[in-house]
């Protein structure tokens, strides 16, 4: 493969991302998931399709041997309550201590401050990545989330943003990716993002670019939303439908539908 760097056109990335989502379901890496009470079941579902193995745990006893266990570690803030914040601080430690890379979803942090602040503390912790989308960012960053302050951001922060919408875009600071796969129904199932930045933490468990990670991730998701929402009736079956398309997807599907540049 080549080096991310070299990457020049669409399909360049697509097989990069590819790869990825290969060697996901060759290695089947533990994801520990901190994430909140409505994402744990389709969350878990998920991963298992793409070939990952996850974790829930937020119990204190037990939280740390989980994340030491784990190849990647999650925070979802979508449940913002003492228990999943006591453990995020262990898990973020037990990460930093393990070399582990980490994801966080600062889910509805432009709801609440105490969360918002929170956030803006984990992000000084080493997260390799951020998904999140456009009101998220905003907070986050106290900038619109258009090109150059996306990629300030990510420079300034030490992080990939992985931001989702109509449009997902993946940046470093230094490398830009637009990922137009997706279908509407995907902003009609809750937790849907939740699970973008699962499969996002469990490429950073096979890749140590976390640019090319959160890439792959999103794009596995958009084509698969693609190939769901060709079947599904609506947002119900749609739900069942991503699982049973994540778990098809291969690699000349990904590569054939991606919308990447």
């Amino acid at each position: 493969m080549r080096e991310p760097d070299s990457l020049r056109s669409t399909v360049d990335v697509a097989a990069a991302c590819a790869d990825v989502i290969e060697r996901v379901r060759a290695h089947s890496p533990r994801v520990h998931c901190i994430t909140n009470a409505v994402a744990q079941n389709f969350t878990a579902n998920v991963l298992l399709a793409a070939g990952a193995r996850p974790s829930m745990t937020i119990s204190p006893e037990e939280v740390g041997s989980f994340v030491a266990g784990a190849d990647a570690l999650l925070v979802n803030l979508g449940t913002f309550d003492a228990a999943r914040r006591e453990a995020t601080d262990t898990a973020v430690e037990v990460a930093a201590e393990e070399g582990l890379p980490w994801v966080l979803d600062p889910v509805l942090i432009d709801r609440s401050r105490p969360r918002a602040a929170y956030a803006a503390d984990l992000v000084t912790r080493g997260p390799r990545a951020l998904r999140l989308n456009r009101a998220e960012f905003s907070v986050l960053a106290g900038a619109e989330p258009e090109g150059e302050a996306l990629r300030r951001y990510a420079l300034d922060a030490l992080t990939v943003v992985g931001l989702t919408g109509e449009t997902d875009v993946v940046t470093d600071g230094a490398r830009v990716a637009a990922i137009r796969n997706g279908h509407p129904l995907m902003a009609r199932v809750t937790a849907i993002g939740c699970v973008a930045s699962a499969l996002v933490a469990a490429c950073l468990a096979v890749e140590g670019d976390a640019w090319l990670a959160t890439a792959a991730a999103l794009l596995a998701l958009g084509v698969a939303g693609e190939g769901a929402g060709a079947h599904a009736r609506g947002p119900g079956s749609f739900a069942i439908e991503i699982i049973d398309a994540l778990d098809r997807l291969d690699r000349d599907l990904l590569v054939a539908r991606a919308k990447v540049q």
